[in-house]
């Protein structure tokens, strides 16, 4: 049976990797009430280990939208294709903001995605990054 106990070193490992920042929506762990979890990006359901290679940072919204989900439709052409892995992938490749960094734009199938499914334009998250923009916070350093 695989290990499902994520250490706190993990924890603190993962949290810097990212730089304290959700892994799909880049939501900051500083600023947002949501609470944050260490996810599996291959849920243990379908095989996914408890290793720093297969955890990602989550808040709370994208943890929950996600759940054990590891594909999803692309709303351009109706495919089934593999949600945004942050280990194997790089989010620039998939992803871009909008002129106004108020939305997380998919620019591939697996971003418009990821989008969709994790619901990654979400309301409380858009109203986080208006005042994060007001305050110099956001969008974040290109990665």
């Amino acid at each position: 049976m695989p290990r499902r106990y994520i250490t706190v070193s993990e924890q603190q490992q993962i949290i810097a990797r990212a730089g304290r920042r959700c892994e799909y929506c880049k939501s900051t762990i500083d600023y947002t009430p949501q609470s944050f979890a260490c996810e599996h990006i291959l849920p243990i359901a379908e095989g996914g280990e408890t290793d720093l290679e297969n955890l990602a940072l989550a808040c709370g919204g994208c943890n929950g939208h996600k759940h054990t989900k590891i594909q999803a439709i692309d709303p351009m052409g109706q495919a089934i294709v593999p949600l945004f892995h942050p280990r194997q992938q790089v989010w620039r490749e998939h992803f871009t903001w909008s002129l106004d960094a108020l939305r997380v734009i998919g620019i591939t199938a697996t971003g418009r995605a990821t989008v969709n499914a994790l619901k990654l334009n979400r309301a409380g998250v858009v109203n986080l990054r208006k005042l994060l923009i007001m305050a110099g916070l956001h969008p974040p350093d290109a990665e």
